[in-house]
């Protein structure tokens, strides 16, 4: 059982009446009455399954306002959903969701049922809504978020700042593109060997970065599967031609929600975000690979650690080890600044070692990040967090 017994419970579900206030939390969007009362209806039947129904508060809008996923076009008929205030004020305070699984007593290790309902459940705390214009859309997004954790925490690779290689079965490289499938070979198959060493028996080097648009990919393709074969097919095509990378697969395949002007708070984090832990040292940040780092959230107040997958981050373990690479740098022959992560490794055991230490540490690395360029007063925590866009035919 959870804290408050009433939330899972069968006892017949609160629902306030209506309000006109703009909020944040899961929004349906929708052009109908009849429309938004057949996705209402399909939402909380989903909830009743979860046992969350009677944990949500919900709000009537005459259109939408500021989104975590903005979509074009004229005003909707929209109803949103938050977590019920007094729920909210003792599992998340000030909408910290790190240790939202212990306060839901969720399972740390969750299973497929309890990793959704953290996602539910932190996605219901969102300062800013989530948009979907259907119910499909919606269940669509929970199962990729889900698709995100369960191969975020397969996935390991090798640990090389500069070299870059792949399964040489279903992978080739192609100069001025990249490294794109080989013909035959199946896009979902070939992402998983890449990244799953007990598929593929061998550790990969590629950057943090470019796994986690693996990752991304990979859940994308395999929701597309099931709700869109037409366009996994066209990103099968894309990936035997020339794979999006970089800047270009943030702009295609990703929302980004929270901004420099509108930061999210520093410990809201929903299962599946990408999100970036900034290097805010001047001078270490100068070392190949260690600008910052590229993770994602897995639930139960931890991030992935590619580099070694059975000792998964947590806040305060991730904070330490970026403010430490500071402390590890040297010039290689060849006169380019590098990390040593065995110096890395050492501070931050003493540190963790140290509660008062560690707290001294924490109090700057959970600043807000400074701009970019700017070395000033700021921490690692970034503003905004990263999840992908919808899928379905007529809304993708």
């Amino acid at each position: 059982m959870r804290d408050d017994p009433t939330c899972l419970s069968t006892m017949t579900p609160r629902t306030p009446e209506p309000t006109n206030a703009q909020a944040g939390g899961i929004r349906l969007c929708t052009h109908s009455a009849r429309q938004l009362d057949a996705c209402t209806k399909a939402f909380f039947g989903h909830m009743e399954r979860l046992g969350l129904r009677q944990c949500l508060e919900q709000s009537l809008d005459a259109c939408p306002g500021v989104s975590a996923s903005p979509a074009p076009g004229s005003h909707h008929l929209t109803r949103s959903f938050q977590l019920r205030a007094d729920l909210a004020r003792v599992w998340a305070p000030e909408r910290d969701t790190t240790a939202l699984h212990e306060h839901a007593v969720l399972d740390a290790t969750p299973s497929a049922d309890d990793l959704e309902r953290e996602i539910v459940l932190a996605m219901l705390l969102s300062p800013l809504p989530f948009d979907f214009p259907d119910y499909g859309e919606l269940a669509a997004a929970l199962r990729i978020r889900h698709n995100i954790v369960v191969a975020a925490r397969k996935t390991a690779l090798a640990f090389h700042t500069s070299e870059a290689e792949r399964p040489e079965d279903c992978w080739r490289y192609l100069e001025g593109k990249g490294f794109v499938i080989k013909p035959g070979c199946e896009l979902i198959a070939s992402l998983v060997k890449a990244t799953q060493p007990e598929v593929s028996g061998k550790l990969y080097s590629f950057s943090c970065y470019r796994a986690t648009e693996y990752v991304l990919l990979l859940a994308i393709a395999q929701e597309l599967e099931r709700s869109n074969p037409a366009m996994l097919a066209r990103l099968q095509l894309q990936w035997e031609q020339r794979p999006i990378m970089s800047g270009q697969f943030h702009d295609v395949f990703l929302h980004e929600y929270g901004s420099m002007q509108a930061p999210l708070p520093p410990k809201y984090y929903v299962p599946g975000d990408r999100l970036w832990f900034r290097n805010p040292d001047e001078h270490s940040s100068d070392a190949s690979g260690y600008e910052g780092s590229w993770v994602f959230y897995l639930g139960g107040g931890l991030f992935t650690n590619f580099w070694k997958r059975e000792r998964p981050y947590t806040l305060t373990s991730k904070c330490v080890e970026v403010f430490h690479w500071r402390h590890a740098t040297f010039t290689d022959s060849a006169g380019d600044l590098r990390i040593q992560e065995d110096i890395v490794e050492q501070r931050v055991s003493q540190t963790l070692a140290d509660r008062a230490q560690t707290a001294a540490v924490m109090q700057t690395m959970l600043r807000l990040r400074d701009p970019q360029g700017v070395y000033a007063a700021g921490g690692c925590i970034d503003t905004s967090r990263e999840y992908p866009r919808r899928v379905y035919p007529a809304t993708t």
